[in-house]
């Protein structure tokens, strides 16, 4: 636009116009983008959910890592970006929970959706964390081969089944380490 003092009216045309839309994701998205993606923006009034929904779309929006506090009650209860007031502060004095504005909220908040929300991302905490553990008994697959004990009682020769046992406890160790004579090396 002009520098002129009063000139609120272009002219011409905007000079560079993009031929396609920004995405978000274009380049595979990382966990980031995808949980932004499929955030509902509650609680919120018309012009904060925008504000929002343009910070996801242009790929501006940083969620929280830690909680913040609300400043109503003064408690560690605000999990979402960008947010001021807790659910529910917000829901007890029916205001915005990003401005603190009393104005029409477009998505009302649902305090079991948002329970389900937290249990869901402790069991994907807990998931992110085991991750690197694997147990040696997790390792051996071939357990049910060996579950069929009934037909060591028809021959009724319980020597049998003890030394059978004792070859289980003999496999699960083996099948522990690999079997590297196999193993062709490319030099």
């Amino acid at each position: 636009m002009s520098s002129q003092k009063g000139n609120v009216s272009r002219s011409r045309s905007q000079k560079h116009q993009n031929a396609f839309a920004f995405k978000n994701n274009k380049y595979g998205a990382n966990v980031q983008v995808k949980k932004a993606n499929s955030k509902i923006h509650d609680g919120l009034c018309l012009h904060c959910k925008g504000v929002l929904e343009w910070k996801v779309k242009y790929n501006k929006y940083k969620s929280l890592t830690q909680a913040r506090k609300c400043v109503k009650c003064f408690q560690k209860t605000v999990k979402d970006a960008y947010h001021i007031i807790c659910k529910p502060c917000s829901l007890q004095l029916e205001i915005c929970c990003k401005c603190g504005k009393k104005e029409d909220i477009v998505i009302p908040i649902n305090s079991k959706e948002d329970e389900e929300e937290e249990e869901e991302e402790d069991a994907e905490q807990r998931k992110k964390e085991g991750r690197g553990k694997k147990n040696v008994d997790d390792l051996d697959t071939d357990d049910d081969d060996y579950d069929d004990d009934d037909d060591l009682s028809d021959f009724g020769d319980e020597d049998v089944g003890e030394d059978l046992d004792e070859a289980k406890k003999m496999q699960k160790k083996s099948d522990v380490l690999p079997d590297v004579s196999r193993v062709k090396i490319k030099a």
